[in-house]
């Protein structure tokens, strides 16, 4: 009310002395200001990261009140790795600055769900049979398997408890090992940079079992295969900071200030020691302004830009002449001398060992 009568009596206000005159003396009640104080007020701080799919791992601090996020900070205590190099810190990104937002969201998923077509069909099958009796029930059964497989893709889930999917994943498994073999199921376990113990219980369940544990690229389905076929290594093997050591960098399949917000400034700084950079992207992305050489390929066709210019490598390098830095490279971080070469013979192409020839 007193805020009200202010609002009234504006204009009959009595000057205050303090402001030159300007100062104005309000009764009106101010306890609404403490839900923006409340707002940054919290009970302890908790360091923790986010497991958003990426490797970054980013140290947060997480300010905690009443069990509840309130907000997050970056940690600042990253230890140097040495004077050469720019600081690790700060690491994060604004995806791991709203995480929280996920914690409490309506369409975070907190419970176990299941078609229920084929919910329906394990319970019914549960009331008399053991579980892999009832496992085998519903998929030898045709029309059973099909009545749920063929809703894939259209929802219809209903919600379930921890202990009924844990038995019916259970008896799917050992139906598979006993009908099929262990070596039928493989699975996938998270990222270790997201949850090591997550990783670890899932990865040593199917080792274990004698499953196939399939790497989390597979799941993903965003490894680039050309790294792992030719160094043996999957993506990301050197250590980001190792960038600032570059000379030249190509970035290729990658656009690194979107998707590896944490150890890009590794890349931008670099640029001051006289680095270039080179970007090969169909489209005009975050790392294309950094570059000094940006290559626009339509999509589709930077496979044959890749096999063009290893076309050259091979042809200036190990064709025309034996250039020892390239046969040293070659043998000790690749695997070219595991490779079959086919030579011409009676018509037809043969692998190059199986005729009697040497390869140098």
């Amino acid at each position: 009310m007193s805020h009200f009568l202010d609002r009234l009596t504006f204009f009959r206000r009595a000057a205050e002395p303090f402001s030159e005159g300007h100062g104005i003396t309000t009764h009106e009640d101010r306890r609404w200001e403490d839900g923006y104080r409340k707002r940054w007020q919290h009970d302890k701080i908790v360091r923790s990261t986010h497991g958003v799919n990426c490797t970054g791992s980013c140290s947060w601090k997480i300010y905690v009140k009443g069990g509840i996020v309130t907000w997050e900070t970056q940690q600042t205590d990253y230890p140097r790795t040495r004077p050469d190099l720019p600081n690790h810190e700060p690491r994060g990104c604004a995806r791991g600055a709203s995480y929280s937002w996920y914690l409490y969201s309506a369409n975070r998923v907190k419970y176990p769900l299941v078609r229920s077509r084929l919910l329906k069909s394990w319970r019914e099958a549960r009331v008399l049979m053991t579980p892999v009796a009832a496992w085998k029930s519903i998929v030898e059964n045709p029309a059973k398997r099909n009545a749920y497989v063929q809703k894939r893709g259209l929802g219809g889930f209903v919600r379930s408890t921890w202990d009924e999917v844990n038995e019916l994943i259970a008896a799917a498994n050992a139906y598979t090992v006993k009908t099929y073999g262990p070596d039928r199921v493989f699975g996938f376990s998270p990222i270790p940079a997201m949850s090591m113990v997550s990783y670890a219980a899932g990865s040593r369940y199917l080792s274990l079992l004698g499953g196939v544990c399939m790497s989390f690229y597979d799941w993903y389905c965003d490894l680039p295969p050309a790294s792992p076929q030719t160094w043996g290594e999957q993506t990301d093997v050197p250590e980001s900071a190792d960038w600032y050591n570059s000379g030249f960098l190509i970035l290729w399949g990658s656009n690194v200030p979107q998707t590896r917000t944490p150890d890009a400034h590794f890349y931008t700084e670099v640029r001051y020691k006289g680095a270039k950079s080179v970007v090969i992207c169909p489209d005009y992305s975050e790392a294309s302004k950094f570059a000094d050489l940006w290559i626009s390929p339509k999509q589709g066709t930077d496979a044959a830009l890749g096999m063009a210019m290893g076309h050259v490598i091979l042809r200036e390098f190990h064709v025309d002449r034996q250039a020892k830095y390239f046969q040293d490279y070659a043998r000790q971080y690749t695997d070219m001398p595991m490779l079959v070469r086919l030579v011409k013979q009676g018509g037809h192409y043969v692998p190059e060992r199986s005729c009697g020839r040497r390869t140098s």
